[in-house]
């Protein structure tokens, strides 16, 4: 039972353009480790160990918003902090825009060193950096 509390899966988002949501998440968990795991006509997912996540078709039109009450983000545990501003740097080329900059990598506070990106659907993420002062 060494799982046992931790994560099975995420059903992370319904998209409206699964096509160019997966191209943006795909550089994102290529970048954090995750592989390819499942791809259906519907949906893809990845895997990390033994969680996995997934991005589906919404068979619904509307729209995310972090803001309303629901999902806000999903912090990512991403490395070092130079792996943070490799990221960070990158982001923008890969379908992300920045988050905070003029506060980042201190967004979240003097001893949390993360980037914080959003993708065109408004779904945030944060990429927080192992060895920054706690």
């Amino acid at each position: 039972m060494d799982n046992f509390g931790s994560l099975h899966h995420v059903e992370l988002q319904q998209v409206s353009d699964l096509r160019s949501s997966v191209d943006t998440w795909t550089w994102l968990f290529d970048a954090l480790g995750y592989t390819p795991h499942q791809e259906w006509s519907g949906g893809r997912g990845w895997r990390h160990g033994s969680t996995y996540i997934v991005l589906a078709s919404a068979s619904r039109g509307g729209a995310h918003d972090r803001r309303l009450p629901g999902l806000s983000h999903l912090a990512f545990h991403a490395g070092t902090m130079q792996n943070v501003d490799r990221l960070w740097t990158a982001a923008p080329q890969n379908g992300w825009s920045r988050l905070y900059a003029d506060r980042h990598p201190r967004a979240g506070g003097d001893q949390h060193y993360a980037a914080f990106l959003e993708k065109a659907e408004r779904f945030k993420v944060e990429l927080v950096a192992s060895d920054a002062v706690r």
